[in-house]
């Protein structure tokens, strides 16, 4: 009766144990995934930039900062 509600669990542990581990660790102290340094070092694992794409202008896509006088 209880092994069956774990099962899925351990699958999942047995299937992919350093993601899942992982995942577990960063719920357990609540770190957001979006959040500086978490999000940089995820990039870097990926091998995706951290900064965002620029065209050939060297315009940035997104928000962009401005000052008003």
């Amino acid at each position: 009766m209880f092994t069956d509600e774990l099962s899925p669990l351990l699958k999942e542990l047995a299937s992919q144990p350093v993601a899942f581990l992982g995942g577990f660790v960063s719920g357990i102290l609540r770190l957001n995934l979006t959040d500086e340094p978490v999000k940089s070092w995820l990039d870097k694992q990926a091998g995706r930039p951290s900064t965002p794409p620029t065209d050939t202008n060297g315009h940035q896509d997104g928000p962009q900062s401005i000052t008003i006088d």
